[in-house]
């Protein structure tokens, strides 16, 4: 007699079963060839020169571990896609290093089978710069231009964004970064949303929500590809402890913030041109009247760069960048004055995927005042190397 075999059951799939797990981390010196160790950028790299205010100071940074990051991402439903990113090695101050801090906690709600409309919430990228959203892992030049990223440091806030890209888009988003060409990432042709405008990782101290919008789209145009872009955010800020004894403000919980920026990039297919500029009014020391303003800002930065692919899947990118910054940051002591003209000479060689090294020779010219330092120009040279592992 013949008996039925019974049916295998099928196995149970688990939300976490579809969660994937990368990252990567950046070790940095700075201390080679330098001519000036008071040129220094506390936004974009602590080990940098030095900001203190001793006229013989002295950099004494040696290597250094820029950025050392986890991220755990997955599709954990058809319509729920989750991101989460620590860093373990943010310096919260100069010589203090190798913090744990939150960068991402979000995730994406989609209305459709195709994901092309969809919200986002948590904390993430504000949606304000193409430079601001490009990876750090994927960006050429060590640090992002003063001009944009000033206006959100660390490019993150707690929000709620919407997201809108058709299927096509979303694919091509993820070829220019799969294939080499350093893309932004996926945010969307088109972007909306509103955030607390206090940066990452700090509370809301006005109730008064920035607001943010983005249209931005990868065109091909034969061989190549182009993605003009537009950008605006409007708010107010709250300044909290940035404000030094004896320096005062109109308005301390509601100064105005608001900015409009324009990109263009030429992907490097095989020579590439990146370029962004914006202008808007925000917070900025006023070393006359020992206030803090607000004033006009403007800048942006042109990058030129080039992709060439070698023998046994090797890459090299040369690159030269200019950027120019007049404004304030409000995020900074006594929403710090600045006005940078900075050069940059570089090469990236990529060996194979888990491992980028950078080359990139600085010619910098920035004034960075406050209370502390009301008059403060810098003006140097050095060589800069980043060694960076990707998992």
């Amino acid at each position: 007699m013949l008996t039925e075999k019974p049916e295998k059951s099928e196995k149970k799939e688990h939300w976490y079963d579809n969660i994937g797990l990368r990252g990567y981390v950046q070790v940095r010196y700075n201390g080679l060839l330098s001519t000036n160790d008071k040129v220094a950028c506390d936004q974009c790299d602590k080990s940098w020169g030095t900001t203190s205010t001793a006229p013989d100071a002295k950099s004494n940074n040696g290597l250094f571990i820029r950025r050392a990051r986890l991220v755990f991402s997955g599709q954990i439903h058809p319509n729920v896609y989750v991101y989460i990113q620590p860093d373990f090695a943010s310096s919260p101050a100069s010589g203090v290093n190798h913090f744990a801090q939150l960068r991402d906690a979000y995730f994406d709600l989609s209305f459709d089978k195709k994901r092309e409309f969809r919200v986002r919430l948590g904390q993430s990228k504000v949606p304000y710069g193409f430079e601001n959203m490009q990876s750090s892992q994927n960006r050429l030049t060590l640090d992002r231009n003063d001009g944009l990223n000033s206006a959100v440091v660390n490019e993150r806030d707690l929000g709620a964004f919407f997201y809108w890209a058709p299927a096509v888009v979303r694919e091509r988003f993820a070829m220019l970064i799969k294939d080499g060409y350093k893309g932004s990432g996926d945010y969307g042709v088109f972007a909306f949303g509103a955030y607390n405008g206090q940066t990452a990782n700090k509370s809301e101290a006005n109730r008064n929500l920035h607001v943010v919008t983005r249209f931005s789209y990868p065109f091909v145009v034969g061989n190549q590809i182009i993605e003009p872009g537009i950008q605006a955010y409007t708010g107010k800020w709250a300044f909290g402890s940035e404000l030094s004894t004896g320096v005062t403000t109109a308005n301390k919980q509601n100064t105005l913030d608001q900015r409009v920026a324009a990109s263009f990039i030429l992907y490097p297919k095989p020579f590439g041109i990146q370029a962004e500029y914006n202008i808007g009014k925000g917070p900025r020391y006023n070393k006359t009247t020992n206030t803090v303003d607000v004033s006009h800002l403007e800048g942006g930065y042109v990058l030129l760069n080039y992709k060439l692919d070698l023998p046994k899947h090797h890459l090299i990118y040369p690159f030269a960048k200019f950027q120019y910054y007049d404004g304030g940051k409000k995020f900074e002591k006594d929403a710090r004055s600045y006005v940078v003209r900075d050069y940059e000479l570089g090469l990236e060689w990529q060996p194979f995927k888990a491992f980028e090294l950078v080359a990139e020779w600085v010619i910098a010219d920035r004034t960075f005042e406050d209370s502390a330092l009301p008059v403060n120009r810098q003006r140097g040279n050095l060589l800069r190397l980043q060694a960076q592992f990707n998992f």
